[in-house]
């Protein structure tokens, strides 16, 4: 692309990027370019010329480019505050990329404790059980599950605090209330406190699985999101994965408290990690503050942030964030037909592997006489097939899109994250009829633990592709998004469980687990649908968002 099509493109307001293929960008961001082409128009022609230029030579150096974005820039004649230049250090897309990959580590430690802890004492439940002289099976699972219901609660007002806040400040502090509550159930007194303890665990533990989508969005471009999501997201589902692993051999060998202990002692140790080499992402809040502290140097009152346009910062009451918090996941998630029935899906199966958790364990100690501590090994093939799915993604998400956007014209739309979807799709269904009628028939125990290996893969080649297409999307409310996404998956996680007792009573593991594989099969066109008429109806019916 020359310098002349860019200015060209960049005075339309159509500049060749993430945010332009979304019509979700909203208004803040629309403005933004405006007063950036102002800017240009007012800039001298040398010096807007090499400063595009250098843009341009910095972007046309990465190994792989669908994007040449602008960001806006300073205009303080016309009061508005914006990046220095297109390669403002300060600019979180300008990180370099040693520090981008670090902060998303950072992020990603946490994303991978926090739902180890949703399954860490499931083997250990029937020590649980005697020692609470607990004989429902309906409050054993939930206080398992239970921790995942905080998972839906959490993102709901924790990701548009992150919007408005900032994403250090509110991943820094839910990550306190994580690690305290962590340390409650340690010390529950008894079975209800120390589901409520759970609860509040995971609300506190939520945080980190959709600010992290914000902080991808925030850093990254397009064709390097794949890669970042699959590193940030493979803790998600390996942690449920290793917590029984883990866990079955802590609980047996050193009480089920210890669970906890070892969770309260690692994750104080990673938040204290974070609390100290973290940085604020968010463009919209750094801008904030310069903007915030400009019009104190300069006594300039009148200054406008140019993403918000805001006289002056936000003061909100936290009613008011909890209500918004509520209203922008809810606006995309039944606004949006796409991130209804991706939800759905992504939600289903989210749902299936804490039906495994809460199930696996007493299938082996019933049907193989497994003890405790060796049943976590039972999801050995659950994990495999997560690390299998995860090498696959992560080497062909971004080769994926650029090719499909090589053959659209060089023009890049979201939708191009999901076909490999349906391939995965099909892993689910064949992962439960051969878990179920292998067990059903007392096949020797790996059998069904091989049978467990595509449902591994299939988890991952489904959820990080349909997160990743959400980010690319939505770019602007990211971490709304993926709050709905979160808050629908979570929700299936903590509820589908408590359905196992009375379907495998009903059904048995047969057809219980075939009933499951035939609704899995149902789901498979959904990622075909969204591929095929996504972008028509992204862009020809946008979510009003406010």
């Amino acid at each position: 692309m020359s310098l002349e099509d860019l200015k060209d493109e960049h005075a339309k307001g159509e500049v060749s990027s993430i945010d332009d293929n979304s019509t979700n960008v909203g208004q803040g961001r629309e403005e933004g370019v405006a007063n950036h082409k102002k800017d240009i128009e007012e800039t001298p022609a040398d010096e807007e010329a090499n400063d595009l230029e250098k843009h341009l030579s910095r972007k046309g150096s990465r190994k792989t480019k669908l994007t040449a974005e602008v960001y806006p820039l300073m205009d303080l004649d016309n009061g508005i505050v914006g990046w220095e230049s297109q390669d403002d250090p300060l600019n979180p897309r300008n990180f370099p990329d040693n520090q981008k990959w670090t902060l998303l580590a950072f992020v990603s430690l946490i994303a991978f404790l926090s739902p180890l802890v949703s399954s860490i004492f499931a083997p250990g439940i029937s020590f649980i059980n005697r020692d609470f002289h607990n004989t429902s099976q309906y409050l054993a699972a939930f206080s398992i599950s239970v921790f995942v219901l905080g998972f839906a609660f959490g993102p709901l007002f924790l990701s548009p605090l992150s919007e408005i806040y900032g994403r250090r400040l509110i991943l820094n502090l839910s990550n306190i209330f994580f690690v305290a509550f962590n340390l409650g159930c340690a010390l529950a007194p008894n079975l209800n406190s120390l589901i409520a303890m759970r609860f509040l665990a995971g609300t506190g533990g939520s945080a980190c699985l959709t600010i992290g989508s914000g902080v991808i969005s925030d850093l990254f471009l397009p064709e390097q999101r794949g890669l970042a999501t699959a590193m940030y997201g493979v803790g998600m589902l390996f942690g449920p994965v290793l917590g029984p692993i883990l866990g079955g051999f802590v609980a047996q060998r050193a009480g089920w408290r210890w669970d906890f202990w070892v969770v309260f002692i690692t994750s104080a140790v990673f938040v204290s990690v974070l609390l100290i080499f973290n940085r604020e992402t968010n463009p919209t809040v750094l801008i904030k503050q310069k903007t915030n502290r400009l019009r104190k140097e300069l006594n300039r009152p009148d200054l406008l942030n140019t993403y918000t346009k805001e006289q002056s910062a936000p003061s909100l009451r936290w009613w008011n964030v909890l209500l918004q918090g509520l209203v922008v996941p809810m606006k995309l998630l039944f606004g949006s037909p796409i991130v209804f029935l991706l939800s759905l899906y992504v939600a289903f199966v989210y749902g299936l592997l804490f039906l495994l958790l809460t199930t696996v364990t007493g299938v082996y100690i019933n049907t193989y006489g497994w003890s405790p501590e060796l049943c976590g090994l039972a999801y050995l093939g659950v994990g495999l097939g997560n690390f299998v799915g995860m090498i696959f993604v992560a080497k062909t998400s971004d080769i994926t899109i650029i090719r499909l956007a090589k053959r659209n014209n060089n023009v890049y739309e979201p939708e191009m994250r999901l076909p490999t979807c349906v391939f995965f799709g099909f892993l689910i269904p064949i992962s439960f009829f051969w878990y179920g009628w292998s067990t059903k028939a007392h096949a020797h125990w790996i059998v069904p633990i091989i049978g467990l290996f595509p449902f591994g893969a299939g988890t991952i080649g489904i959820m990080f592709p349909i997160q990743t297409y959400l980010i690319d999307a939505f770019p602007r409310h990211a971490a709304s998004a993926v709050a709905a996404l979160t808050a629908v998956r979570c929700l299936f996680g903590a509820v589908l469980p408590l359905a196992a007792p009375s379907m495998y009573d009903n059904l048995g593991l047969g057809w219980g687990n075939s009933l499951l594989g035939f609704i899995g099969v149902a789901m498979i066109p959904v990622p075909v649908l969204i591929y095929k008429y996504g972008t028509v109806i992204r862009k020809k019916y946008p979510v009003n968002l406010g």
